[in-house]
C-alpha cells in the first residue's frame, strides 16, 4: 500500500471555495491561503446565531502506545463514514506541531485513506498560526526583560519569572536556560525556561477564547512573575495586551481544509493533552457545531487526560454538552498494557480498556468502544475485545478506515448515530468550581486515574496557599501527567494499583482559566528520540516532500 503522502498527493482535492460551500460558508466569509486552503471570518457568526446547533461527537481513546492508536486518523475516518451516511458533518482536530512531526510521531494529518488535505502544508507551517502564536508569548517575555532592563519599576523577584519563552521544535537543552548574560547592555541575568508553542498558556487562551473581547480579557490576565511581596505581574502591568492581540488576530480564525473525500474539515488550535488541555479551539467547535449535524471532534490522548479536560475544561467554558464519545481501543496497545505480544496478552490489557470505559461513563455521556484495525490484527484478538465489550454491555465496532477511508468505518458510524438516539446523553462535569483546588485534585486523582492518594511537595503546598489568596482557587484543573499510564509513572501499565500522584508545583494559567498541578516528571518542553523522524524527510527537485509519515 502506498504511504500516507503518497494517497495524500494522488488525490485531486476540491477547490475551497467548494469546500466551503459544502460546509454552509459563503464566499464573502472565507479568506482563503491558495487554492487549498482558508480561514473563516468570524463575522459569520453573526449570521448563523439563530442555527440550531449539531451533535457532538468525542473521540478519545486507551492509554496510548508511543505510536499512537490512530485517534485522529479515526476522527477523520468516522467523519466521512458519516457522510457516506448521508449526515450533514463536519470534524474538527488540532493543528499539527513541529515537535512530534520531526521527533517521534511524524505527521499529524491522519493516514491511509482517512486524512486531510493539503497534508504537507497543514503538517507544516499551514496558515501560520503556530507562528503568531509563538509570537505572541516571545513578545511578552521580551517585554518582561525589557522592563527588568529599563529601571523594573515593579521590583519584579528574578527568582519568581514564571513567563517561559516558546519555540514549536522539541528540544530539551533549552528546558532551562539563563537569559542576560553578557555586558550591562545585554539585560539582567535570570534564569528562564522555553516550552514546546502548544504548552504555551497563549495557545489555551486561542483555543478557549471566543472572540477578540474574550481574548483580549484572557491576555490582560496573564501573570508573569511576582514582585518580592508576592504580588503578580500581568501582562497588562507590562502593556502588551494590545500588541499581542494584533499578532494574534488572524490566528483566531478558524482553519478550513477537508479530507481525502471532500469533507468539511476544521483544524485550529493545537494544544498538547499531557501538557496543556489537548482539544482544538473552542470557537471551531461552535462554528462546526452550527454548520453540520453531526460535529466530530478529539481529545489528545487518553479518557483521564484529554476528555477529562474536553469535558471538565472546554464544556464548561463554552457550555457544551457532548453527544457521544468513541474510545479507540488497538490491540497493540491491548497487548502494551498486557505486558506481551501473544493472545493471553490481549485478555490481559482490557484491563486498561475497562478503565476508560468507566472513566467516560462518569460523565453520564454514551459510548461506544471502536477498535482501529491494523493488517496484522487476527479474528480471535478482535472477539476477544467485542466479547468483552459485550460483557460490559457497551456497543463497539471494528473500523478500518485507514485502509478502506469511509467505507472502512459505516458500522462504527451507524452504531455510533443509533446509540445516540437511542440514548441521550446526560452531561454533567466531574465536579463542581467551589470546592478547594485539593478536593478537585483529588476527584480527578482517583476518579479518573484509579489512585489511592494524591501528595504534595512544598513548592505545590506553597502555591496553593498563594492561589487561594489570589482567589484562582475556584478555576478548573488541567493536570500535566504523562500519557501512557493511569500513574504518574510512564512504565506503570495497565491498570495499576495502590499508586499515589505526586505534584511537584501548581502554574497558575490564570488568562487560560485554569491551574495546572505538575505531575511526576513531566515537562512542558519534549526531547528529540535517538532516531527522530526528521531524518526521513527531504524534498526533491520537482518539490515533492517525502518521510511525512
Amino acid at each position: 500500500m502506498k504511504s500516507d503522502i503518497e494517497i495524500a498527493q494522488s488525490i485531486n482535492p476540491l477547490h475551497i471555495n467548494e469546500v466551503a460551500r459544502l460546509a454552509g460558508i459563503e464566499k464573502n466569509e472565507i479568506i482563503a491561503c491558495g487554492a487549498f486552503k482558508a480561514k473563516i471570518d468570524t463575522n459569520i457568526f453573526s449570521r448563523l446565531k439563530q442555527h440550531k446547533q449539531g451533535k457532538l461527537i468525542l473521540v478519545t481513546t486507551m492509554s496510548p502506545t508511543p505510536q499512537g492508536e490512530g485517534k485522529t486518523t479515526m476522527t477523520i475516518g468516522l467523519a466521512q463514514a458519516l457522510s457516506k451516511l448521508g449526515k450533514k458533518t463536519m470534524l474538527g482536530i488540532r493543528e499539527p506541531s513541529l515537535g512530534p512531526i520531526m521527533g517521534m510521531k511524524g505527521g499529524a494529518t491522519g493516514g491511509g485513506y482517512s486524512q486531510v488535505v493539503p497534508m504537507e502544508d497543514i503538517n507544516l507551517h499551514f496558515t501560520g498560526d503556530m507562528h503568531a502564536i509563538t509570537s505572541a508569548n516571545n513578545l511578552l517575555a521580551s517585554l518582561l526583560d525589557n522592563h527588568l532592563h529599563h529601571g523594573d519599576a515593579f521590583h519584579i523577584d528574578q527568582r519568581y519569572i514564571v513567563w517561559p519563552r516558546v519555540l514549536d521544535i522539541s528540544d530539551r537543552a533549552l528546558r532551562n536556560i539563563v537569559v542576560g548574560l553578557g555586558s550591562p547592555l545585554d539585560g539582567v541575568p535570570h534564569e528562564n525556561q522555553f516550552a514546546i508553542t502548544p504548552a504555551s498558556e497563549i495557545m489555551a487562551i486561542l483555543c478557549l477564547a471566543q472572540n477578540i473581547q474574550d481574548l483580549k480579557q484572557r491576555l490582560h490576565q496573564v501573570i508573569v512573575a511576582y514582585t518580592y511581596d508576592k504580588k503578580p505581574i500581568t501582562a497588562n502591568d507590562l502593556k502588551a495586551v494590545g500588541a499581542m492581540t494584533v499578532l494574534l488576530k488572524d490566528a483566531m480564525k478558524p482553519n478550513l481544509v477537508q479530507t481525502l473525500e471532500g469533507v468539511p474539515a476544521l483544524i485550529h488550535g493545537g494544544p498538547f493533552a499531557n501538557i496543556a488541555h489537548g482539544a482544538s479551539s473552542l470557537i471551531s467547535t461552535k462554528l462546526g457545531l452550527l454548520l453540520s449535524d453531526y460535529f466530530v471532534t478529539e481529545a489528545g490522548f487518553g479518557s483521564e487526560l484529554g476528555a477529562e479536560k474536553f469535558f471538565n475544561i472546554v464544556c464548561r467554558t463554552g457550555d457544551l454538552k457532548p453527544d457521544g464519545v468513541v474510545l479507540v481501543a488497538t490491540i497493540q496497545a491491548l497487548k502494551r498494557h498486557g505486558g506481551g505480544t501473544d493472545i493471553d496478552a490481549v485478555q490481559r490489557g482490557l484491563a486498561n480498556l475497562e478503565k476508560h470505559i468507566e472513566n467516560i461513563k462518569q460523565y453520564h455521556v454514551p459510548i461506544i468502544v471502536t477498535l482501529n484495525q491494523f493488517t496484522d490484527d487476527t479474528n480471535e484478538e478482535i472477539n476477544i475485545v467485542e466479547e468483552f465489550c459485550s460483557s460490559k454491555q457497551v456497543p463497539f465496532a471494528v473500523a478500518d478506515i485507514w485502509q478502506h477511508g469511509s467505507e472502512g468505518g459505516i458500522e462504527l458510524a451507524g452504531k455510533l448515530v443509533s446509540m445516540m438516539h437511542q440514548h441521550p446523553s446526560k452531561f454533567k462535569p466531574l465536579y463542581p468550581l467551589n470546592i478547594s483546588v485539593k478536593e478537585k485534585i483529588d476527584i480527578i486523582a482517583k476518579n479518573m486515574y484509579g489512585a489511592d492518594r494524591v501528595v504534595y511537595g512544598v513548592a505545590a503546598e506553597n502555591d496553593i496557599t498563594l492561589c487561594e489568596k489570589l482567589g484562582l482557587d475556584n478555576l478548573p484543573i488541567c493536570v500535566a501527567k504523562n500519557q501512557y499510564s493511569f500513574s504518574d509513572d510512564s512504565h506503570l501499565l495497565g491498570r495499576p494499583k495502590g499508586f499515589k500522584i505526586t505534584i511537584r508545583n501548581i502554574r497558575f494559567s490564570a488568562g487560560a482559566g485554569f491551574l495546572v498541578p505538575m505531575t511526576g516528571k513531566i515537562t512542558t518542553m519534549p526531547g528529540l528520540p535517538a532516531n527522530p523522524m526528521s531524518e526521513h524527510i527531504n524534498i526533491d527537485e520537482n518539490g515533492f516532500i517525502t518521510g511525512l509519515y
